[in-house]
Parts: C-alpha cells; sequence; structure tokens
C-alpha cells in the first residue's frame, strides 16, 4: 500500500514539473513575441526615464521591456546632461532583440556605411553638419561620410539665405543611398513634416467649434486674412468676421505678423488629401459691441465719430468700434440746406455728432452733427438787438430784397422797399456775392428764424455820430428811435 502510493505521488510530481516546464516556455515565449510585434527598428516613441546610471538611460517604452539609450546621446550642446527620473523624451528604436530595446536620438558620430546603410533601410534619423553651400543645396557630413541635401530639403518654409545653415548640426532622413555611400541624399524637411503633422494631430484633438484660440496672421488676401493656428495649420478669417466695424480692406483691421483671438466657426474637409478648411471670426472672440452699449453710449451725449458711408438720405458714422449710427439729412447743417449729405461730409471724415436716440433693441442710433456744433438761432436775442449796425455778407438778390448773412447759418432779408428810401440805393444795387454791407438789426423773429434788416443812409450815420457824440448815449435804443423818426418823415 504504502510503496503504491510512492509511486503515485511521485507520478505526481513528475506531472506537475513538466507542466511547470511548458507553462515557462510558452510565457517566454509569449513574452518575447509580445514584445517584438510591439515595437520594430525605425520607430519612434515617447518613454518617461526610469533609471540612470553613469552611463545609461532607462527608458519605459510602453511594452514589455525597458529601453536604453546612452547617455551621452542625450548631452546638449554645452555638454550637460539637461534631464531628471521622470522626464519625457522621445526616442527612435535602434535595435530590438529578446533582451533589450536600444533606443537612440538620432545616429550619429563616428560611424560607417553599414550604419549608414541600416538608417536608410531602418528609417532611422542621421545626425549630420551643415559645411556648405553648394549648387542646388548643402554638403553635409553625416557619420563621416559627405551627403547632399537638396535646398527644397533643408526646411519646411522657403529658404531665403541659405548661408544661415551652414555651421548648424541637425537631424535628417537618408533618402538614397547608392554607388556603396558614394551617393547619399539627405532631407531634413521629412523630419520637420512628420512632426509638423503629429503636433497638428495633437492640436486638433482638443479644437472644437466655437472653441476661441489664438493665432498669428500670415498673410492676407482681398477676401480676409489667414491665420496660423499652429505650425502648417492654417484657417481663414473672411473681411466680413475680421471686425465689427465695415471694412473696406483687411489691412484696416490687421497685418501679417499680427496675434489674434479667433473664434473656430467651421471645420471641413479640403480639396485636397488630407487637407482641412477651417473657418474663423476674429470679431466674434471678442464679443458683439452692442451688447454693452448702454454702458458707453447715452441719449445727449457729444462724441466722435468716423464717417463710413453716404446715402441719398444721410451719412452713417461710427461712433465706437462695430457701432454705426445715422445722420439723417435733416440733421447735417444749421448753416445751410444741405440737399445731399457728400455738400456736408465725405466717407472717412471725422466729424462730432450728437447722440438724439439709442434703440439697441433694434440695433440704431440716431445721430445729429447740426446739434452737435450747436443751432447759431438759440442765442439770437443775446448776440442781436434791435437797432444795432451789422457787417454782413452780400449773398445774392431777389425781385422783393437782399440776403445778407450775419454769421454762418443766419441770414436776414434787406427789403427792396427800404433800399429804395436810402441815398444808397444805387451803390447797393451794384453789389456782388461776398461784398461787405452795414445793415441794421430791425426786427428778429426766432421762432420763425427770420431777421428782418435796414439800410443806414450816409446822412443818416452822419446824424446818428453826432447825437452820440453830443449827448454820450449808446446808439442801441436811441438808434432804434432815430430810425423809426426818419422812417416816418420819408412817408
Amino acid at each position: 500500500m504504502s510503496e503504491n502510493m510512492e509511486n503515485q505521488n511521485d507520478q505526481e510530481e513528475e506531472f506537475e514539473t513538466e507542466e511547470e516546464g511548458e507553462s515557462f516556455a510558452e510565457l517566454l515565449e509569449s513574452y518575447q513575441a509580445g514584445m517584438s510585434e510591439d515595437l520594430k527598428v525605425g520607430d519612434k516613441i515617447k518613454g518617461r526615464i526610469i533609471a540612470m546610471d553613469a552611463t545609461n538611460v532607462f527608458v519605459d517604452t510602453g511594452t514589455k521591456v525597458d529601453g536604453v539609450v546612452d547617455k551621452e546621446d542625450l548631452m546638449d550642446d554645452s555638454d550637460t546632461f539637461p534631464y531628471e527620473q521622470g522626464d519625457q523624451l522621445e526616442l527612435y528604436v535602434v535595435k530590438v532583440d529578446e533582451s533589450e530595446i536600444k533606443l537612440s536620438r538620432a545616429i550619429a558620430g563616428i560611424g560607417g556605411l553599414n550604419m549608414l546603410q541600416e538608417a536608410y533601410k531602418s528609417r532611422i534619423p542621421v545626425e549630420g553638419k551643415v559645411k556648405a553651400v553648394i549648387k542646388g543645396g548643402f554638403q553635409v557630413d553625416v557619420l563621416q561620410r559627405t551627403a547632399f541635401c537638396p535646398i527644397s530639403q533643408m526646411d519646411i518654409k522657403y529658404v531665403e539665405t541659405p548661408e544661415d545653415y551652414v555651421g548648424e548640426t541637425y537631424q535628417f532622413m537618408v533618402k538614397r543611398f547608392e554607388e556603396n555611400g558614394r551617393n547619399i541624399v539627405i532631407s531634413r524637411r521629412e523630419i520637420l513634416e512628420k512632426e509638423q503633422r503629429e503636433a497638428q494631430q495633437a492640436y486638433l484633438k482638443d479644437l472644437v467649434l466655437e472653441s476661441i484660440v489664438e493665432g498669428k496672421v500670415t498673410r492676407l488676401m482681398p477676401y480676409g486674412a489667414f491665420v496660423e493656428l499652429t505650425p502648417g495649420l492654417e484657417g481663414m478669417v473672411h473681411i466680413s468676421e475680421l471686425s465689427w466695424s465695415r471694412l473696406q480692406k483687411p489691412d484696416e483691421a490687421v497685418k501679417p505678423g499680427d496675434t489674434v483671438r479667433v473664434k473656430v466657426l467651421g471645420m471641413e474637409p479640403g480639396k485636397k488629401e488630407g487637407q482641412l478648411k477651417i473657418s474663423l471670426s476674429a470679431k466674434q472672440a471678442t464679443g458683439d459691441p452692442w451688447d454693452t452699449l448702454g454702458d458707453t453710449i447715452h441719449n445727449g451725449d457729444r462724441i466722435k465719430g468716423k464717417v463710413t458711408r453716404c446715402m441719398e438720405f444721410g451719412a452713417f458714422v461710427e461712433v465706437s468700434t462695430g457701432i454705426e449710427g445715422l445722420v439723417h439729412v435733416s440733421e447735417m447743417s444749421y448753416v445751410k440746406r444741405v440737399h445731399h449729405p457728400e455738400d456736408i461730409v465725405t466717407a472717412g471724415d471725422t466729424v462730432w455728432v450728437l447722440v438724439k436716440e439709442v434703440d439697441a433693441v433694434n440695433r440704431r442710433i440716431s445721430l445729429s452733427i447740426r446739434d452737435a456744433e450747436g443751432d447759431p438761432w438759440a442765442d439770437i436775442h443775446d448776440k442781436y438787438s434791435i437797432g444795432q449796425a451789422v457787417e454782413g455778407i452780400f449773398e445774392k438778390k431777389e425781385k422783393f430784397g437782399y440776403f445778407v448773412t450775419l454769421e454762418p447759418g443766419v441770414t436776414g432779408l434787406v427789403p427792396k422797399s427800404k433800399v429804395g428810401k436810402t441815398s444808397a440805393a444805387g451803390a447797393i444795387d451794384k453789389l456782388k456775392q461776398g461784398d461787405a454791407i452795414t445793415v441794421i438789426i430791425d426786427e428778429i423773429q426766432s421762432e420763425a428764424r427770420r431777421i428782418s434788416l435796414g439800410i443806414t443812409d450816409a446822412k443818416d450815420e452822419e446824424n446818428w455820430q453826432s447825437f452820440s457824440e453830443d449827448s454820450g448815449q449808446s446808439l442801441g435804443a436811441l438808434g432804434e428811435q432815430l430810425k423809426r423818426a426818419l422812417e416816418n418823415n420819408n412817408s
């Protein structure tokens, strides 16, 4: 019995040992297979530094095997190691086997044809120093070999001054490896474009409709402005969306190089494959000025504005950014009768206006130029009195009399019946427009905006002057009494 039990126990232990051995082998095979399937030579990874020693930096590759990169490969230009544990790195996979994943920022240093050929096959960047500008491009030293970089492959942007690149060290992709290394063509542009695409994809993940973001104006067109949101990714702001103000040309609002805040209005595929058409608005990123109008503009305010356009019925004046009001033709001037707004103002003029009425609900403001300048008839009785002698400007002759302007906006009439009673009738009849003439204030009708004028006779003036000198009285009331007496005598 005991012997049988011992045999059974031996068989069970042998079976368990075989089972454990098979499981371990399967696990190891699965582990290695999983590792090799995840990464391959030439892949670019982002990983966190998990440990360091004197010569190596260990990086979490996101797989079952950590990566290792030479510490020297990560030194900056001053031979200083600028990283700490926990920092993120972007590296290329240069070797993968069952025991390690070798990483590198790029293949650099003293190499050979084998390394260059491996970089070409595995599409791993190589480090090169630009030595000189040559016909069609640049001479670049790569792993102690001479390579050629076409000028179109040195940068994403147009290379205006090739000399600026000489002496600089960059990463390049090997595009051609022929004639046993005697014909090596490299490209920096490919690396930059790949980095740019990755940056754009990361940017677009967070970009949604109505997002408000910053961008830089790159160029202007008659219909709007292009704004770069992230390197290589542009959107377009139509001229109608550049400003709440009315614009004739985009450069009235922005210029190339300006940093602007914009709101995303739309995103849709462009005509070319992979292209994205992004519609933007600069004005909507700042808010509608009509929403806060009540805080800035009130009835009765006298403010300065810019004439934006003239219509038959009046002129529109921008009194604040994006806020336009109308000056009706009847509100143009107290000084003269206005038939066309262009008689008083033209587009682009800066004028003072008085706010007559604000209707924020209907987005309307009524303005007046003439009230802003002041009504010359408002204080007419303070400026003129009956019997006062005033020098005016002869304007025109009519059948019933002569019009004389006392000041801008104030014109009086000398009835023809009064002129004929004076000794100066012949001289007055010969007056031309613009000639000076002295008149007497006979009557003021302020509500009707009328002033009746009289003409002084040369003999009367001598009598008035003599009377004034003898009596020491002013000519105001006394002049009026004398004038009436003379009229009665003549009649």
